[in-house]
């Protein structure tokens, strides 16, 4: 969380959501809806800085919190972290009291494994799937699914202060080509980009978009288009100017958070390969899968809500 533009945000509606993630579990994105707005309402009673009260997104509600005071927030809140230490040394013996996984997916393995750039903390590694799976649980679909961005690619250099405004986050108003001058189909409506980002991944990993002069000051979330790519620029990045005028730039597909993981219900238990909860044990946030298979959806509304609902039950 403290790596992101600190936004917490739902869909307007279910239907919203099951139309922009299809193959997503109804029961979760059910939750994430109603509850949501109530448990932002509680952050803020807790003293949570909020930056804005709207996301600036006419489909999504939710808010931007501070997110450096939202984590003091938390600690306060929480009175004993323990920080730098794993959960168990083995991942098939949990303690006796019940445990709530939340370790932020496995975007680390995952990027390593198909040799993508890492827009993520370095420990995400997978240890909250590894717990579970050792202990019986389900896998959701989507396992091969991420959420990322378009970063500047090598020989730029950018870092966890970076992730936010280097995102390339115009390929949608682009012409979009793979490292063999073969075309990748864009959509309008990709409003996140997260598919054409899956699609660069899957073609290696690199691509080049090329944007026209009268595109240049079109603006995004991050300021104009020529805003981001003089970012990427100065990060390092190949930006080559072409003769009818329009600029080319090299972009890598870059995993923040996966998207599979661990089964849950809607109690946030998890789900052993029989459908049954497995006693004492808990998940949120992207260590759940399931929740916006086949699309995009907030991360920190899931680990917000999720968490909320373990607690309850585990207080219960």
């Amino acid at each position: 969380m403290l790596l992101s533009s600190g936004v917490v945000w739902r869909y307007r509606s279910l239907d919203d959501f099951r139309r922009e993630c299809p193959d997503g579990d109804p029961r979760l994105q059910r939750q994430i809806v109603e509850r949501l707005d109530d448990a932002l309402d509680w952050l803020e009673s807790l003293g949570a800085p909020v930056l804005e009260a709207e996301t600036g997104n006419p489909r999504t509600v939710g808010r931007r919190f501070d997110t450096r005071g939202l984590t003091e927030v938390l600690v306060r809140a929480a009175g004993d972290v323990d920080l730098g230490r794993g959960l168990v040394p083995d991942p098939r013996t949990r303690p006796e009291e019940p445990v709530v996984l939340a370790t932020g997916g496995f975007p680390v393995r995952f990027a390593r494994e198909r040799g993508l750039a890492l827009r993520s903390n370095p420990w995400s590694d997978g240890d909250g799937l590894d717990v579970g799976v050792a202990s019986g649980a389900a896998a959701t679909s989507g396992m091969d699914e991420f959420y990322g961005r378009a970063m500047p690619a090598p020989p730029a250099e950018w870092g966890e202060a970076e992730f936010v405004d280097h995102a390339q986050l115009y390929g949608r108003f682009a012409s979009v080509v793979d490292e063999a001058g073969l075309a990748i189909p864009t959509d309008p409506d990709d409003w996140s980009e997260n598919r054409l980002v899956q699609e660069i991944a899957a073609r290696g990993g690199r691509a080049w978009y090329i944007v026209a002069r009268d595109e240049l000051g079109r603006q995004t979330t991050y300021g104009t288009i020529g805003d981001a790519i003089e970012r990427a620029r100065s990060a390092g990045a190949t930006v080559e100017p072409r003769a009818d005028g329009s600029l080319a730039v090299h972009v890598a597909a870059a995993v923040t958070h996966t998207i599979g993981g661990l089964a849950v219900d809607e109690r946030a238990r998890v789900l052993g390969k029989d459908g049954a909860p497995i006693a004492g044990l808990f998940a949120a946030g992207v260590d759940v899968g399931g929740w916006s298979t086949g699309g995009y959806a907030s991360g920190l509304a899931a680990a917000l809500v999720l968490g909320l609902a373990a607690a309850e039950e585990i207080a219960s």
